[in-house]
């Protein structure tokens, strides 16, 4: 089966990442197509082996792509498109149709309650996105709750189906000396109580919170991991607190990191730092704030890294009994609260929870199996479609 996937852009993200993973495990013909931003997550897709191409497209309103894109569909002869992000689900299925392939598959990686990939929902997106989805084949939510969002939304229940985000549970696995390592390089001491967040530094995720609850503890850590525009005002929050020194703002992490080559492994001057596991080792208490996600991917690699879990929202533990995740607690998010809840771990001597029911639930070799469903499922039905046509 050759398949063609398009999305919005290759920077470092949770989407693009995903699909990362996914390509390693799908048993097809795979090539990716990004519409613009073929940034690190590109160079790891290549370095996997699956062809990336840069549509170098100026903006939402460049409508020179759509023809430059339609070509590109119909010289690949592909059996499925599957778009994702919103950009890339517009201009891909309009694409794919105009080039006369007839199996679309679409995943919807970031729709929250009010609020789409970070952008406050309007009529008139909701409008745009359900004339788009009307030319597709099938759409893909990360989770039941994303579902049930899209349902409400006005998408037909029998075009959606559930494929949830996933882990490679293996790579979480706790290590000591990846804790020893992460914390000497990060100039965190050995002994520190460290707090941890992972995600993009917008202000949906609500890290100011984090950020002043931390400052509440005076020997408390705090360890952001990832990028994005709230990033200097964070930091200025973090100075007006006086816990400028206690909050380390890490910046974003590929993960999984590309191959390191030979020559790049003895130049210590291009080495890339601390892993993603690294760096949950290096925690000891793991802080989800964001009041509204798709799924809460960070959340189950934190669980996978066998850390106790402090979260206001998740999708990926509410669709699963309460069981399966002993270690995570939900919580308003309030400053104070958030800080009487560290306060109770800081207390406490370290510790490393077995990894949970929840987090294997997740394991991404599951999720590329369902998804490898969807496919023969669309392409079964869009044949009985096209013979029922024929004849």
């Amino acid at each position: 089966m050759k398949v063609l996937h398009i999305i919005t852009g290759l920077g470092i993200g949770g989407a693009e990442q995903q699909l990362r993973l996914l390509l390693r495990r799908l048993p097809t013909d795979s090539e990716v197509i990004t519409l613009t931003n073929p940034g690190p997550v590109a160079e790891g897709i290549v370095a996997d082996g699956v062809p990336v191409t840069d549509l170098a497209m100026a903006g939402n309103k460049d409508l020179g792509a759509l023809p430059r894109l339609t070509r590109l569909v119909k010289q690949g002869r592909y059996d499925v498109v599957h778009t994702h992000l919103y950009r890339a689900c517009l201009y891909g299925r309009f694409a794919a149709r105009l080039a006369g392939v007839r199996t679309i598959v679409a995943t919807e990686h970031s729709l929250g309650a009010v609020q789409i990939e970070g952008r406050q929902l309007s009529t008139s997106a909701r409008s745009l996105y359900l004339a788009g989805e009307r030319l597709g084949t099938a759409t893909v939510a990360v989770s039941a709750t994303v579902a049930r969002r899209l349902e409400r939304w006005g998408v037909r229940r029998d075009r959606i189906h559930v494929v949830p985000n996933g882990i490679d549970v293996g790579r979480f696995a706790y290590d000591e000396d990846a804790r020893r390592a992460a914390r000497s390089r990060l100039g965190l001491p050995q002994d520190a109580f460290v707090v941890g967040g992972v995600g993009r530094l917008t202000g949906s995720k609500r890290f100011d919170a984090l950020v002043r609850a931390v400052a509440e503890l005076p020997y408390a850590r705090l360890l952001l991991v990832g990028d994005g525009p709230e990033r200097e005002r964070l930091r200025r929050l973090a100075a007006e607190q006086g816990a400028a020194g206690r909050v380390l703002l890490h910046g974003a992490c590929e993960d999984p990191p590309p191959e390191v080559k030979t020559d790049e492994a003895s130049d210590p001057g291009r080495s890339s730092g601390p892993d993603l596991p690294s760096l949950l080792a290096a925690m000891d208490v793991f802080v989800s704030t964001s009041y509204d996600e798709a799924f809460g991917l960070a959340v189950v690699e934190a669980l996978a890294a066998g850390l106790p879990v402090l979260h206001v929202t998740c999708p990926a533990l509410h669709d699963l009994p309460a069981e399966d995740a002993p270690g995570a607690r939900q919580i308003s998010g309030s400053v104070p609260e958030l800080a009487a809840e560290l306060r109770r771990f800081e207390g406490a001597p370290p510790q490393r929870l077995p990894v949970p029911r929840a987090a294997r639930h997740y394991d991404i070799s599951h999720s590329a199996d369902q998804l490898m469903a969807v496919y023969e499922h669309a392409v079964r039905g869009t044949a009985s479609t096209r013979e029922v046509s024929c004849s």
